[in-house]
């Protein structure tokens, strides 16, 4: 899968994760968006780049579920995405040369 392809499936599902909290809010179901960058895994293997462990992801965001909260940031790069999001793009992709 190219890496475009691969981002848009990651921000389709942070979508379907958003309208699907808005579907169960009614019936007061908890859905919490778990957003990762990289995990160290058997699919990640081959990429060069800040890699976060497992554990570490599934603890953080088992800690945002036991808090009650909608999204959970994992690393560094899903909490940099989510800040530019309301950003000048020009800003976003400007960082990314630099990485």
């Amino acid at each position: 899968m190219s890496s475009n392809a691969y981002g848009a499936a990651k921000a389709a599902a942070w979508s379907l994760t958003n309208g699907v909290r808005l579907e169960l809010a009614g019936q007061g179901t908890l859905v919490t968006g778990l957003h990762l960058g990289v995990a160290d895994t058997d699919m990640s293997a081959d990429y060069v780049g800040d890699k976060v462990d497992p554990t570490e992801i599934a603890r953080v965001g088992l800690d945002g579920i036991e808090a009650g909260r909608l999204e959970v940031l994992a690393d560094e790069w899903s909490r940099h995405v989510k800040a530019s999001l309301a950003a000048d793009p020009s800003a976003f992709y400007t960082s990314l040369a630099g990485h």
